[in-house]
């Protein structure tokens, strides 16, 4: 099966008035398609710089960072975001929904760059998945008008469209009471195993991360992890 991420040898710094400031440091990461993986550490630990770096928001000190096999650092500014669109899909603690677009319209927000086309299609697909989350009655609502868990499914809709290999997460049950945020949390497994995509999450919730086949933490700057197969809860 095919290695969706895999990290070799990362580190990331800042420079600082006191030199430079290590993140993370000898980070290998190899996940891949269909492996949900939940990275837990304190806060402050690169968690989030980690996804970053795997969603080629940013670009590692040293090391290598390769998705699909591919190094999306070599590709130009274009080529990157068209790479990051169709390839990597992202839900965030907070669900980043526009307010003034219908629910309908912020599903097919990523398809407005325009690096892919078939808008048909792709509005057939949106409407889709908003069904298999429950969502079909509420595609012409706002965001104003749906509880905080049916703003992640939206959010989950979404980073999706594009059938994405990679699926990252930041803490997106983080805003959610216990029960929403369990019933998002199993949404967000079965999405990712129907779509047999490599999920990596983040998140300071056990709950969440006790839903998850693989569990990894940051140790003192490093993660040291290598999927042996493409398990994954549903």
């Amino acid at each position: 099966m095919p290695i969706v991420l895999q990290m070799t040898e990362v580190s990331r710094t800042f420079p600082t008035s006191n030199g430079a400031l290590t993140i993370l440091e000898n980070v290998n990461l190899r996940i891949p398609s269909g492996t949900a993986v939940a990275l837990q550490g304190p806060s402050g630990c690169g968690k989030s710089t980690l996804l970053h770096l795997a969603g080629t928001l940013d670009q590692p000190t040293s090391g290598t960072v390769q998705i699909l096999g591919e190094n999306p650092w070599i590709l130009s500014a274009r080529r990157l975001a068209a790479f990051r669109n169709q390839h990597i899909g992202f839900i965030f603690q907070e669900h980043q929904l526009l307010p003034q677009c219908s629910v309908l319209e912020n599903v097919l927000l990523p398809t407005l760059a325009g690096f892919g086309g078939r808008r048909r299609e792709l509005k057939s697909r949106a409407e889709e998945l908003l069904q298999q989350v429950g969502l079909q009655d509420r595609m012409t609502h706002r965001p104003a008008a749906l509880s905080g868990g049916e703003r992640q499914r939206v959010a989950v809709c979404r980073a999706l469209i594009y059938q994405p290999s990679l699926l990252l997460a930041d803490e997106p049950t983080g805003n959610l009471d216990p029960s929403t945020a369990d019933t998002v949390g199993q949404l967000l497994l079965k999405m990712a195993a129907e779509h047999d995509a490599a999920l990596l999450c983040v998140t300071h919730s056990n709950e969440l991360a006790s839903q998850f086949p693989h569990v990894v933490r940051v140790e003192n700057r490093t993660v040291d992890f290598v999927a042996a197969s493409a398990a994954t809860a549903g």
